[in-house]
C-alpha cells in the first residue's frame, strides 16, 4: 500500500470544485438521506458493476461510510467527493480521485451516477475536473481509470475524453458476485494531458 503523504506539510486540495453545471465536494454526515435516496433510486441500475452497494442497507450505514470518507480525506489517503446539480444542489452520484500513490503520483477516478441523471454528460464532466485537480494542483504523473468492458456507458467516458486505452486486465477486480473480472485500463499521463484540448476549457475553481 502507498505510504499517505506528510501531513505535517498540508496537501491543499479545494473543498468544492465548480464545473459549468456541477460542484463536487467531499460528502458531510448530513448529505447521508440525499446519497441514500439516489442509491434506492438505482440500486438496479448499480448493482451489476458496484459492489459495495449490497453493503449499505439503511440510511444509517450511509451516514457511518460518510465519516470513514470524511477520515480518509483528512489523511488524504481517499479523496472521495459527490457530484451535485450546482443550481439546484441536487445530489447525482460520486466521484473521486482513489488508490493514491502520492510517491509516484499516481491517482484513480471512479464515478457512479444516479439512475435519473445518466446520459447528461455529469459523470464527464466530474472526470475533467478531477483530472484537472490531479495535474494542475496536485502534480500527479499519472491518472487512471479502470473500468468492466462490459460497462459501455462508464467505458465511454475515458474515451470520450482522450484517456489512453492501455489494454485488458484478466480476472484483474472482484466484480458484485466476489468472482475476479476483467477490466480495462485508460490512463492519461502529464504528455497526453498537455495535448488535450479541453483541459483549458474550463478551468478550476472553488477553496
Amino acid at each position: 500500500m502507498a505510504r499517505a503523504p506528510d501531513l505535517s506539510v498540508p496537501i491543499e486540495i479545494p473543498e468544492e470544485m465548480d464545473g459549468p453545471r456541477i460542484l463536487l465536494r467531499p460528502l458531510r454526515p448530513e448529505d447521508a438521506p440525499a446519497v441514500w435516496d439516489a442509491l434506492e433510486e438505482s440500486r438496479r441500475h448499480l448493482a451489476p458493476w458496484l459492489p459495495w452497494v449490497h453493503a449499505l442497507r439503511s440510511v444509517d450505514d450511509e451516514r457511518a461510510a460518510i465519516i470513514e470518507m470524511r477520515a480518509r480525506w483528512t489523511l488524504r489517503t481517499d479523496l472521495v467527493v459527490g457530484i451535485f446539480d450546482r443550481a439546484a444542489g441536487r445530489y447525482l452520484g460520486g466521484s473521486g480521485l482513489h488508490r493514491i500513490n502520492w510517491d509516484l503520483r499516481i491517482f484513480e477516478i471512479g464515478y457512479w451516477i444516479r439512475a435519473t441523471a445518466e446520459g447528461h454528460g455529469y459523470v464527464t464532466e466530474a472526470v475533467q475536473l478531477l483530472a484537472r485537480l490531479a495535474f494542475d494542483r496536485l502534480g500527479a504523473n499519472r491518472v487512471e481509470i479502470y473500468v468492466d468492458p462490459q460497462n459501455v456507458r462508464s467505458r465511454s467516458v475515458p474515451a470520450r475524453l482522450g484517456f489512453v486505452l492501455e489494454g485488458t486486465l484478466r480476472q484483474f477486480r472482484a466484480g458484485p458476485d466476489g468472482r475476479p473480472q476483467d477490466r480495462q485500463v485508460f490512463a492519461l499521463i502529464r504528455d497526453d494531458y498537455l495535448r488535450l484540448a479541453w483541459r483549458d476549457a474550463h478551468g478550476l475553481s472553488g477553496g
